[in-house]
């Protein structure tokens, strides 16, 4: 779905506890906040799965995620990982198509969205934000994130502003390492 698509194989060095180390990213410490048991999260671009994992362990058995992903190699990545973790039930991985995210069928069912360093990715940024906001429940909050080194600041105000007009408000400005960051609220 991308205009600079992660190669797949990249997906492993995504997931090494080196990231965590290196760049500061701690999935617990970025997620905690916005996500509790039961919640229906929607991830797209999950890759093979460094916030899958933990946001499956933040919504608990009675919750669910819903990871969607173009590339067949991470989504099997994603569910390896997951099933030896033992989350496999609590993650709705699926293959999208290059033109849509397919999930027509979560409209007003998610609570939280992560969009983290994928964005920059979609060959229509804007769709994605309408996709979102029609998955969403009223109030539902997504969580904005672009790196720093891909994603210039101008390049980020452009996402936030399609964001608005497709129906989210910036509720705050969290800080994320590395990264350009907004939550938004569906309104």
């Amino acid at each position: 779905m991308g205009k600079r698509v992660c190669p797949w194989w990249l997906g492993y060095f995504l997931v090494s506890p080196v990231r965590r180390w290196l760049r500061k990213e701690d999935p617990a410490r970025i997620l905690a906040p916005y996500v509790r048991e039961g919640m229906t999260v929607f991830e797209p671009g999950p890759g093979m799965g460094f916030f899958t994992l933990e946001l499956a362990r933040l919504v608990g058995k009675s919750g669910r995620v819903v990871a969607v992903d173009i590339q067949p190699r991470m989504i099997a990545g994603l569910k390896r990982r997951a099933g030896k973790a033992g989350l496999l039930d609590r993650i709705e991985a699926r293959i999208a198509s290059q033109d849509s995210l397919g999930v027509n069928d979560l409209a007003g069912q998610v609570d939280f969205t992560l969009a983290y360093a994928l964005v920059h990715e979609m060959p229509d940024s804007a769709m994605f934000f309408r996709d979102a906001v029609q998955a969403s429940k009223r109030g539902t909050m997504l969580l904005l994130a672009e790196p720093l080194g891909h994603v210039k600041a101008e390049e980020f105000q452009a996402e936030l502003k399609q964001a608005t007009e497709a129906g989210f408000i910036i509720s705050e400005r969290p800080a994320v390492p590395h990264s350009h960051a907004a939550l938004l609220l569906k309104i």
